[in-house]
């Protein structure tokens, strides 16, 4: 089962462009990451520059509307991810349960949905997704 665990930072949606990373808690985080890539269940990680930076794209209005960051609305924010695979949900918040995060930052656990979660008529559907992801998979290494 592959699951994504979303660090949502509270009060990052806030943060300036230029935000520095406090040293000690890097190293932190980077002996956890060690401890899911040496368990065998990391697949990947990645860090998300501030919303400052950022763009969104609404279709409200039937048509794309294009809004620069910083985002007002927002109250919580992705910082960062790291997608896991884990025989169960209970692993998976094990696994967020051993994260050094600080007092201000939220660990989000979603699970994946495998094509065979969807039904057969969804799955016609979606023919060629798995080809597609192995194409991404493939350039991003």
């Amino acid at each position: 089962m592959r699951f994504m665990m979303l660090m949502i930072p509270l009060g990052y949606e806030t943060a300036p462009p230029d935000v520095e990373l406090d040293p000690e808690r890097v190293r932190a985080m980077m002996k956890y990451n060690e401890a899911l890539k040496e368990a065998g269940v990391l697949i990947t990680l990645d860090g998300l520059h501030p919303p400052s930076t950022g763009a969104r794209v609404s279709f409200a209005t039937g048509a794309p509307v294009l809004t620069d960051g910083p985002f007002a609305e927002a109250k919580e924010v992705l910082g960062g991810y790291w997608m896991i695979e884990v025989k169960s949900r209970e692993e998976a918040i094990a696994w967020a349960r051993k994260c050094p995060a600080s007092a201000n930052e939220i660990i989000e656990i979603r699970q994946v949905r495998e094509m065979a979660d969807f039904s057969e008529e969804v799955q016609e559907a979606a023919r060629g997704f798995d080809e597609l992801q192995k194409k991404s998979a493939s350039r991003a290494r």
